[in-house]
């Protein structure tokens, strides 16, 4: 018997067949028809939306760039802003071209404006932020610049600086927040 399975093995493979191990029970893991017989895990993270992008000249509908030099301490030679609505994501530049400082405004759910300020300014690494009054979040700042960002129910306010003082950050969050009765 074990040398007609494999007469019949050698044949198939001479005929150009393949031999697929079909198993005798059904696993978890078994696909039917291409789709799996098991659902997959539903994730309960709440994640980020991406940060804007500058795709338009400016000015910046809440913020004057004269109160941006004030705050940050540079000349800002262009204004763009992004697609977001109701807040476009504000982009400041330098004489040189390069982006002084941007603010960022999210409204909607409360746990994707806690996502947003906590990729901007983790809580576990930076400083604990509590200005404007009611609103959280952290600050940071490092070789590349600074970092303000807050939280207040479904509102993230992000402001990001080339300048090493996460005051000068902080300044423009609570003007923001001011300017727009946040």
């Amino acid at each position: 018997m074990k040398r007609l399975g494999i007469f019949v093995a050698g044949l198939l493979v001479l005929s150009g067949c393949t031999v697929k191990a079909v198993p005798s029970s059904t696993t978890p893991d078994q696909t039917v028809g291409g789709v799996s017989s098991v659902p997959s895990p539903v994730s309960t993270a709440v994640v980020a939306p991406a940060v804007p992008e500058a795709v338009a000249d400016g000015p910046c509908p809440y913020l004057e760039s004269g109160d941006v030099a004030e705050a940050n301490g540079q000349r800002v030679t262009k204004v763009r802003i992004s697609a977001d609505k109701p807040h476009p994501a504000c982009f400041f530049y330098r004489p040189d071209g390069s982006v002084q400082l941007t603010v960022r405004i999210y409204a909607g759910e409360p746990a994707v404006a806690k996502a947003i300020v906590d990729e901007a300014a983790p809580v576990a690494t930076s400083d604990p932020a509590k200005s404007p009054q009611g609103w959280k979040g952290g600050s940071l700042s490092g070789e590349k610049g600074a970092v303000y960002a807050v939280a207040k129910e479904g509102t993230a306010v992000v402001v990001t600086t080339n300048q090493a003082q996460t005051i000068k950050a902080r300044r423009i969050v609570e003007a923001v927040v001011g300017k727009l009765g946040l």
